[in-house]
């Protein structure tokens, strides 16, 4: 009879930013920027930004970061838009990375946007009712 392998646990939403973190950092993604999402959006807890220098380099990058979530178990991990090597988009659940080329992130700003939207939040909420 073969014995079942016991699922290890999946790692919490720090432990997971943690991990993802020190990876992005191992792989010299650049400028890499936490953005906290608790009580802010439905979608997850925290958002990465990072860049890489290439095509090539973000898919080293992504690589390597998929490796050490599915070490981690979190087996559900994946990445869209690695084909184009400009956007990188990695959904670990918890924890969403965006990898930029440097000239495309700085197009879309994705930092700004959300600084825009937790102070239009913060303004609304301190408003008297």
């Amino acid at each position: 009879m073969a014995r079942k392998k016991k699922a290890s646990p999946r790692p919490t939403a720090e432990a997971l930013l943690a991990l993802v973190e020190t990876s992005l950092d191992d792989d010299k993604a650049d400028d890499i920027k936490v953005i906290p999402l608790t009580d802010k959006s439905d979608i997850a807890d925290f958002m990465v930004v990072a860049s890489g220098t290439s095509g090539r380099r973000l898919d080293s990058i992504t690589e390597h970061l998929l490796a050490r979530l599915k070490t981690a178990g979190v087996k559900d991990a994946h990445a869209e838009g690695r084909r184009s090597g400009e956007w990188v988009l990695v959904d670990a659940g918890d924890v969403i990375v965006h990898l930029f080329r440097p000239e495309l992130r700085e197009h879309y700003a994705i930092e700004k946007l959300w600084e825009a939207e937790f102070a239009n939040r913060a303004s609304q909420e301190a408003m008297p009712a």
